[in-house]
């Protein structure tokens, strides 16, 4: 049996922008990630869309939550 827990089962990738906009705002995103969906006129859906579409920066995000939630545990 596997002992590694995936820390981001179980959750959509809206919730995780949805946290991470509520903790750090879009202009803190942008810096931290530099993606266009955060950058010009950030919305939840836009940022959705993008980032299904750009793996890369999913995964910046995916990493930038999973630092988040382990620095406040």
């Amino acid at each position: 049996m596997n002992n590694f827990r995936d820390p981001l089962h179980g959750l959509t990738l809206k919730t995780i922008v949805t946290e991470l906009v509520n903790e750090f705002g879009w202009k803190t995103l942008a810096e931290e990630i530099k993606a266009d969906c955060f950058i010009y006129d950030p919305s939840i859906n836009s940022s959705l869309k993008f980032l299904r579409k750009n793996l890369p920066f999913r995964i910046k995000v995916e990493k930038f939550y999973i630092e988040f939630k382990r620095s406040k545990a």
